[in-house]
C-alpha cells in the first residue's frame, strides 16, 4: 500500500467530460422515476407538467452559473463549505461542512445503495437488499481508493451506461407505447393548473430531483483548465439532465393512463409494464438500478473532498487531510463509506434525509446569495467567470428556494428545525477545531 502524504490532490487531472459525468450522475437518481405519480392527482395536464420539469431545470440551471462564479473564484475543493467561509466567515462555512461530512453526502449514498439493493430483485431474485446495497458502496469506494484515473473512468463510463440505457428507454417508449389521450399543448385549464398550490409544492419535490446541478464544484481543484472546464461542466451536465428528465415525463404521461399513475410511487416501473409487458417492469427496474451506480460513484467521489477541505484547515479533523501517494484522500473516502453503511444497516437514513433537507437548502441559498453579496462588497476580486444575466439569475434562484424553505417550514417545523439545529451543532465542533488550532498556532510561537 502507498504511504500516506499530507500534500495535496497533484496536479489536476480531471476533464471537463469527467466533471459533467460527476453532474449528470449525481443529478439523475431515482426522484425522477418516483415524483410524477405524486405531480398527476392533482396536474392532469402534459403541459403543465412538462412545464413544471422545464421550471425547475431553468431553475437548476441559474443556481449552476451562480456557483461557476463562485467557484472560479475561489477554485478550491469542498463547495459550500469553500464559499460560504470565502463569502461570510469560517464558522459559518464550517457549518456546511460539518453538514456536509456527516450526512449530506452519507444519506444519499445509503438512499441509493437500499434503491440499487431493491431494484436488483429484478435482476438477482432472492439477493438480500442489504447485502447488495452494502456491496455497491464498497465496490465503487474501492473503484475510487485506486486513484483520480481509475474514478474519471469509471465516472464517465457508468454514466454513458446511464445515458444509454435512458435514452433507450425513451425511444422505446415512443416508438412501441401506446399514446394516452394526453396533449402536451397548452391549452385554457393551464393557467389553473400552473397558478394552483399544488404545481408550486410539486416544483418543490422537482428541485430535489435536479439536486447536484454543483456536484462538479466539490472537486474544482482536481479539474483541469477550471475557467474553462468547470461552467461548461456544470450548464452541460445541467441542460442534459433537463432534457432526459422533459422527455422520461413525456413518455410516461404518453405510455400509462393517468389513473394508473396517480399515488404511485415506482412509476417507471408501472411505465415499463404498459410499455413491454409484464417483463417490463423487471426491465425498468434493472435499467433503474444499473443507473444508480454511477450515481453512488459521484458522491463517494465528491462528497470526501469536503472533509479533506476541513481537515486541511482544522488540525483537529489533520487526519482526514492526509493523502496516498496517488493523492486520493483514503480516510476521507473510508469515513463516508462507514458512516454509509451505518445508516444502510439502521434504515432511519430516509428520516436522516428528511430533517436535513432545510439545512442543504439553506447553504445553497446563502451560497447564491454570497454571488450578490460579494459583486457589491468586493468588486476588485477577479473573476474568471461571471454568472451569467446577473442579477436576474441569482434571484430567480433565491426566490424559488426562499419558497422552498418556506414551504418545508410550514409543512415539516419539527424536521426543519432538527435539521438546522443539527447543522448549528457544528458551532461546537468548529469551537473544539479552533481551540486546537490556537493551540498548535501558540505551540509553533513558543518554540521559535
Amino acid at each position: 500500500m502507498a504511504n500516506d502524504a499530507a500534500s495535496g490532490p497533484g496536479p489536476a487531472s480531471v476533464t471537463a467530460v469527467a466533471a459533467t459525468a460527476i453532474v449528470v450522475a449525481d443529478m439523475v437518481g431515482v426522484g425522477v422515476f418516483t415524483s410524477l405519480g405524486f405531480q398527476v392527482k392533482d396536474i392532469t395536464s402534459g403541459f403543465s407538467i412538462i412545464l413544471l420539469w422545464l421550471i425547475g431545470g431553468i431553475v437548476a440551471l441559474c443556481g449552476a452559473i451562480c456557483y461557476a462564479e463562485l467557484a472560479c473564484m475561489f477554485p478550491r475543493n469542498s463547495g459550500e463549505y469553500n464559499f460560504l467561509t470565502r463569502s461570510y466567515h469560517p464558522a459559518v462555512g464550517f457549518l456546511a461542512g460539518w453538514l456536509s461530512a456527516t450526512v449530506g453526502f452519507a444519506a444519499p449514498v445509503a438512499l441509493a445503495a437500499m434503491a440499487f439493493g431493491e431494484y436488483a430483485k429484478s435482476i438477482a431474485p432472492g439477493a438480500p437488499p442489504l447485502v447488495l446495497g452494502l456491496a455497491v458502496i464498497w465496490a465503487v469506494s474501492l473503484v475510487h481508493l485506486t486513484g483520480n484515473r481509475h474514478g474519471s473512468l469509471f465516472q464517465i463510463v457508468s454514466t454513458l451506461v446511464k445515458l444509454a440505457l435512458i435514452a433507450a428507454f425513451i425511444v422505446a417508449g415512443f416508438w412501441f407505447g401506446g399514446g394516452q389521450p394526453i396533449s402536451f399543448l397548452p391549452s385554457s385549464v393551464d393557467a389553473t393548473h400552473i397558478l394552483s398550490a399544488p404545481f408550486a409544492i410539486s416544483l418543490v419535490f422537482v428541485m430535489y430531483s435536479y439536486s447536484g446541478w454543483n456536484a462538479a464544484t466539490y472537486i474544482i481543484g482536481e479539474i483541469k483548465d477550471p475557467p474553462r472546464a468547470l461552467p461548461r461542466a456544470l450548464l452541460f451536465g445541467t441542460l442534459i439532465v433537463v432534457a432526459l428528465y422533459v422527455a422520461l415525463n413525456a413518455v410516461f404521461l404518453y405510455t400509462t393512463p393517468i389513473s394508473a399513475l396517480a399515488g404511485q410511487i415506482d412509476v417507471a416501473v408501472i411505465a415499463g409494464t404498459h410499455i413491454f409487458g409484464e417483463g417490463g417492469g423487471r426491465l425498468v427496474g434493472g435499467l433503474i438500478c444499473l443507473g444508480l451506480i454511477s450515481t453512488v460513484s459521484a458522491m463517494v467521489w465528491i462528497g470526501p473532498r469536503v472533509t479533506v477541505a476541513m481537515g486541511e484547515d482544522n488540525p483537529l479533523l489533520r487526519v482526514f487531510s492526509r493523502r496516498r501517494a496517488n493523492g486520493v484522500p483514503m480516510a476521507a473516502i473510508l469515513f463516508q463509506a462507514v458512516v454509509s453503511s451505518l445508516l444502510l444497516f439502521t434504515q432511519s437514513f430516509e428520516a436522516v434525509l428528511d430533517f436535513i433537507q432545510f439545512s442543504l437548502i439553506f447553504c445553497s441559498f446563502l451560497a447564491v446569495l454570497g454571488v450578490i453579496k460579494l459583486r457589491i462588497t468586493r468588486p476588485d476580486l477577479p473573476r474568471p467567470f461571471r454568472a451569467w444575466g446577473f442579477p436576474v439569475t441569482p434571484i430567480v434562484f433565491l426566490s424559488v428556494t426562499g419558497f422552498m424553505m418556506y414551504y418545508l417550514i410550514t409543512t415539516r417545523p419539527m424536521q426543519s428545525l432538527l435539521g438546522f439545529l443539527m447543522m448549528l451543532a457544528g458551532l461546537a465542533v468548529y469551537g473544539l477545531a479552533s481551540r486546537a488550532s490556537w493551540q498548535v498556532s501558540g505551540q509553533g510561537a513558543a518554540s521559535k
